[in-house]
Order: structure tokens, then sequence, then C-alpha cells
């Protein structure tokens, strides 16, 4: 799933196109996905996360601990 978010679990919304004409064709709102690289302390090690932009707004305010612990509880590896 590329367009979807570890932490938020955000994912496409669907809807359409309207034309002038008012002609509906199918089309896709995609989260703003951005890979991510944090410094995880307890591991020792970098982790890469793919975050939306409230994604990482969440993890600046959280921490990236608590932020990986929500993603691990989710079932997803880190």
């Amino acid at each position: 799933m590329s367009a979807h978010c570890q932490l938020t679990g955000a994912k496409p919304g669907f809807g359409h196109h309207i034309s002038h004409s008012h002609r509906r064709t199918p089309r896709r709102f995609d989260p703003n996905i951005q890979r991510k690289r944090y410094w995880l302390p307890s591991e020792g090690r970098y982790v890469r996360l793919r975050l939306s932009a409230k994604g990482i707004k969440t993890v600046d305010t959280i921490g990236v601990e608590a932020a990986v612990a929500r993603i691990r509880a989710r079932g997803v590896k880190v």
C-alpha cells in the first residue's frame, strides 16, 4: 500500500473530478506521505518511517519512542 501513513493510518480518499459541464470522472485524494528518518535512542539505530504531514507533527509532539510504540501496537514492523 503506497499512499499509507504508518502512524495515523491515513489512506487515499476517492471522489470525482467535476468538469465545467459537470461530467464526473473518478479521482483519488492521496495523503501527503513523506519518508522520514528518526534516531531511535533505545535501540541505537535509525528507523525510516512513511508518514503523512500530520503524522510528522504527531511525532514532533509525542516523541519518536511513543510513535514507534504506537506503530508497533498496530502490528507494523519497524
